[in-house]
């Protein structure tokens, strides 16, 4: 039994632990994002929606809640399905949330064109060397 929070901690993602969570917490537990302070900034920012209605950071989630968020370039679209103890292992977070098939087809959409664009960029085939990257500096304004 943890004395801060009052759950046990054998498990990050398992059926006896707490009905809800606060969102900013999920979405750091999850993996979602980095830092709870990003998750909480996000939110304040209106780009968190639970259940289509924007939401403040110590908004209750729960298992069968609807989640989305501007994750980047993309919309990112879930549904909870598990609500964890802690933030623990990328494996056992993501079994705490089901994407949408939309988001994830949106996501691998932008992956791809992504992965086109950095295959047309023109690269040199050498470094630039002192005088070349002052020059690029001075082109791009630094």
């Amino acid at each position: 039994m943890n004395r801060r929070n009052g759950f046990h901690d054998s498990g990050a993602c398992d059926e006896s632990g707490p009905g809800t969570a606060r969102i900013d917490r999920w979405l750091f537990n999850v993996r979602l994002f980095k830092s709870r302070s990003l998750a909480a900034q996000a939110v304040n920012g209106g780009k968190v929606h639970v259940n289509d209605a924007r939401v403040r950071p110590s908004h209750s989630v729960r298992p069968g809640d609807f989640v989305s968020f501007n994750r980047g370039a993309t919309d990112f679209d879930c549904h909870v399905a598990a609500i964890p103890l802690r933030r623990g292992p990328a494996k056992e977070a993501a079994a705490c949330y089901t994407e949408s098939d939309a988001s994830r087809e949106r996501r691998e959409q932008h992956a791809q064109r992504m992965r086109l664009a950095a295959a047309l960029t023109p690269r040199p085939e050498e470094r630039p060397d002192k005088h070349q990257r002052r020059e690029l500096r001075r082109l791009r304004g630094r």
